[in-house]
């Protein structure tokens, strides 16, 4: 909205001619989601408390997480907020990619607060079933995957496929394109919503992930700079880098109230939002195959999940002591606050991986 009210004024005010410039709105971004999650943060916990919305924890956890018993969930409500408010007022609104991605991450949300309301209501650890859960999810995907094959059809996307390392390689997949999108999508939010299972952890390596897409999505939407690195250029695509800046500020400042002990969970109307966000900023910028790098403990989560039910279903054994692995590594003696902090560094690794495939080309 500003951006609309500000950059206009360029003809007579010279210095407004900044807002045309994505690096500033982006910066100016961060710091707006920052600002409302530090501000709203503090409010929005304590009605969470007066509404007695805490977090259920499973019986069959670790013993040390039963004292999270209450804490405040649903905080993910800030993130959503503290997110949409800023791309609102910074990013071009007559950019479809914009909306796409605010759109997934507000139904994403909706799925998640479904789940988490069901679990307070019942005062247990399950809410939506697994084929609820998976039914909304892949409704949603298919909606995003609609709408990008709508803008292909229109010139202003492509269906073809890209694949690091591999240049020469771009498959047109065509209408095939929608449900490798759904696949994206779909994994990144339930990637995401597996992580968040210690204090700090999810909400801190998204926030690495999405600095990372901040820099992809800028990449990707700059022909000059596509161009020199090899990458698919996607005209409106660098606008989608203010909400992955908005993603950062928002992801910072609930950290604040996050970081052990936790004053508040995220719960699944977070996790989802995020992981629903993040996959349709992956598959918009072209760049699906580098969120297996840039999300690559998310990945790790997932998978530690996948082979320890394969396992035990197939051989009648666990491969971890629990699934996921961060807790396996809690119940190997690690303190908690020491996995968060070195599955950040891992996922810094990660990041840092995905961004050197730009040269790799």
């Amino acid at each position: 909205m500003l951006y609309h009210l500000l950059y206009p004024l360029h003809a007579s005010l010279k210095v407004m001619n900044v807002f045309r410039y994505i690096t500033f709105r982006t910066a100016l971004a961060v710091l707006t989601a920052l600002l409302i999650s530090l501000a709203l943060g503090p409010r929005l916990i304590r009605k969470l408390r007066e509404f007695q919305i805490g977090q259920q924890i499973r019986p069959e956890g670790p013993l040390s997480h039963q004292i999270k018993e209450g804490t405040p969930t649903m905080g993910g409500l800030l993130i959503i907020i503290a997110v949409a408010l800023p791309s609102l007022l910074w990013a071009d609104l007559t950019n479809p990619f914009v909306w796409m991605v605010l759109v997934s991450m507000l139904l994403y949300g909706v799925i998640g607060f479904t789940d988490d309301y069901l679990k307070i209501t019942r005062k247990r650890s399950l809410g939506l079933t697994v084929r609820q859960k998976m039914l909304g999810q892949w409704t949603v995907a298919l909606l995003i995957g609609l709408a990008l094959l709508w803008l292909a059809d229109q010139g202003r996307y492509t269906t073809q496929f890209s694949f690091p390392f591999f240049k020469k390689w771009t498959p047109d997949l065509g209408i095939f394109y929608v449900p490798w999108a759904m696949l994206v999508i779909v994994g990144a939010a339930n990637a995401v919503n597996l992580t968040d299972g210690l204090d700090g952890l999810a909400i801190g390596t998204s926030m690495i992930a999405s600095a990372t897409y901040a820099i992809l999505a800028y990449i990707a939407g700059h022909a000059r700079v596509a161009g020199y690195l090899d990458v698919p250029n996607v005209k409106g695509a660098g606008e989608l880098a203010i909400i992955c800046g908005a993603l950062v500020g928002a992801s910072l400042g609930f950290l604040w109230f996050n970081c052990n002990p936790a004053q508040v969970f995220m719960g699944d109307v977070g996790s989802m939002a995020l992981g629903g966000a993040l996959g349709t900023v992956a598959v918009a910028t072209k760049q699906e195959i580098l969120l297996l790098f840039v999300g690559g403990l998310f990945v790790v989560e997932a998978a530690s999940v996948i082979l320890q039910v394969a396992s035990f279903r197939m051989r009648g054994r666990r491969i971890f002591r629990m699934a996921p692995i961060h807790h396996h590594f809690e119940l190997s003696g690690w303190p908690e606050q020491k996995v968060v902090i070195r599955f950040w560094i891992v996922a810094i690794i990660f990041s840092l991986m995905a961004l050197s495939t730009l040269k790799l080309r």
